[in-house]
């Protein structure tokens, strides 16, 4: 039980208790990598709706088809529901936009139908001001969902930031808990505004809208050791449209997937794991057979993805957009056709097209029309004036964490920028600044790497030492932050 009451709330701090104490429990018998096994249920109504616009990225209002669920009697309170036969009987009107919003190296997936809004993910830590500006641009002040995939840092780093901007009405979790500081202050921020708290169940639907089929996939009822494989896997069907939402979901999850005889055929694909080697098997994209892959990737990022062979796989297959390379992309469909709308910096022309894609892949059976288009805030930026809610690209920093090993006890920064960078009155700290390292007169080179360990040694051109007797970095979880000589944060690492 999640310890929500019959009116769908929480009951005062039950919440955070509970969780905590599954936490607590799940760290002393079973490690931290153990999953909650048997104790996961959803319970009690998550219903609402909020005012979303979405009329800036429609040609056309058309008819589609709306959906009445059939659902058990027994749960017609519940919001996550079995799933069961769903009849389309009757023609709706409406759009259904799914934003694939730029944040870097991370994910954020806005969706938005009549009035009714949801957000999966919400990126790292510092794209949470971006999430929050892109969605009041987009006219939205509250949201009717929020869904964390997973909790690692690239996916629910930027959470608290819109918590505390909007009024949410549910929250969905994938009931796997993590020790870093980043889970647990979402989950404090959750408790503290009272928001119904939920976990996300295999076979069970989200009431989104009825016209909306929101279908989830993953975890079932065990969970992984690895946090990726437990990430929340959705199918989202519109009329004739589908997408699958596939978190960081992996090789591991697919194949379940796939076992399980789910109906993974999708128009839409959102990539799993920013398309690394570790998911996007050649039998799971067969399985789908998207016409149209997205892959949400920070430029220049330093795991390399999207990895060649993955992406050669799925070029093969469909229509590939990159949000490194695309900006933010967002997908129109009325239910028979999509619209594919990407802020492609520095194009500054539309350009439509129907038909067999690029790669030569066969002509899709829902018409899928693409534009590139340059907003006015990306125009203003590169004016020099600041844009209002604006989603582009843009490069990191060149020195950045590069790796942590928490029970070795060291730290990896690289600079990879074409300059030396004096880093002389840097800092690294760990998650609650409760240890700094103070950086004294050290340039680090142009594409070179420093390893600090935390131990007593002897300064190096390429190792230095923190001088601690005792450990720093806690092996249960824990955050290197990289602050420059005026105290910016400059990059974070978590493991």
């Amino acid at each position: 039980m999640i310890g929500l009451t019959k009116s769908g709330k929480k009951s005062g701090n039950s919440l955070l208790r509970w969780i905590f104490g599954i936490i607590f429990v799940i760290i002393v018998i079973f490690g931290v990598n153990a999953g909650l096994k048997d104790d996961q249920a959803a319970e009690e109504p998550l219903q609402g709706a909020q005012q979303a616009g979405e009329e800036n990225l429609a040609d056309t209002q058309v008819h589609a088809e709306e959906t009445e669920s059939n659902q058990d009697s027994g749960l017609e309170e519940n919001n996550l529901t079995d799933n069961g036969p769903v009849t389309r009987e009757n023609p709706g009107i409406g759009n259904l936009t799914v934003h694939f919003l730029d944040v870097g190296q991370g994910d954020s997936i806005l969706l938005e139908y009549n009035g009714k809004t949801m957000l999966v993910d919400a990126g790292e830590r510092d794209k949470g001001r971006v999430v929050t500006a892109y969605l009041q641009d987009q006219g939205i002040s509250g949201i009717d969902y929020v869904v964390a995939t997973h909790p690692h840092s690239d996916h629910i780093g930027g959470m608290n930031e819109v918590l505390n901007s909007f009024q949410v009405k549910h929250f969905v979790d994938s009931g796997f808990p993590h020790t870093s500081k980043t889970y647990e202050n979402m989950l404090t921020t959750i408790d503290e505004k009272d928001i119904p708290f939920e976990v996300a169940e295999e076979g069970k639907e989200i009431e989104f809208d009825p016209a909306v089929d929101v279908e989830i996939f993953n975890p079932g009822p065990e969970y992984s050791d690895d946090l990726n494989e437990n990430s929340i896997v959705l199918k989202v069907s519109y009329g004739e449209t589908s997408f699958l939402l596939m978190g960081d979901a992996g090789l591991e999850t697919e194949e379940k997937l796939m076992g399980a005889g789910y109906d993974l055929d999708s128009d839409i694909l959102k990539v799993g794991h920013h398309a690394s080697r570790s998911g996007s098997g050649k039998a799971f994209i067969s399985s789908v057979s998207p016409e149209t892959s997205i892959i949400e990737v920070g430029a220049g990022n330093d795991y390399g993805h999207p990895h060649e062979e993955v992406l050669e796989r799925l070029q093969k297959a469909s229509r590939v957009y990159r949000t490194d390379l695309d900006g933010t992309i967002a997908v129109t469909t009325d239910g028979s056709t999509c619209t594919v709308i990407t802020q492609k910096t520095g194009s500054g022309e539309v350009v439509t097209g129907t038909g067999t894609s690029e790669n030569g892949a066969d002509s899709p059976s829902i018409p899928i029309i693409t534009r590139e288009t340059e907003s006015e805030e990306v125009k203003s930026e590169e004016a020099g004036e600041p844009g209002t809610g604006t989603i582009s690209s843009s490069a990191d920093h060149a020195v950045y964490v590069n790796n942590l090993n928490l029970k070795d006890e060291w730290v990896e920064i690289k600079n990879r920028g074409s300059s030396p960078v004096l880093l002389e009155g840097w800092k690294i700290e760990d998650e609650g600044s409760k240890h700094t390292y103070t950086f004294s007169s050290y340039t680090l080179d142009s594409q070179a790497t420093v390893t600090l360990y935390t131990g007593m040694g002897t300064d190096t051109s390429s190792e230095l030492y923190w001088g601690s007797e005792s450990p720093v970095w806690n092996n249960d979880g824990d955050t290197a932050y990289l602050y420059d000589n005026s105290g910016n944060l400059i990059a974070e690492l978590e493991r």
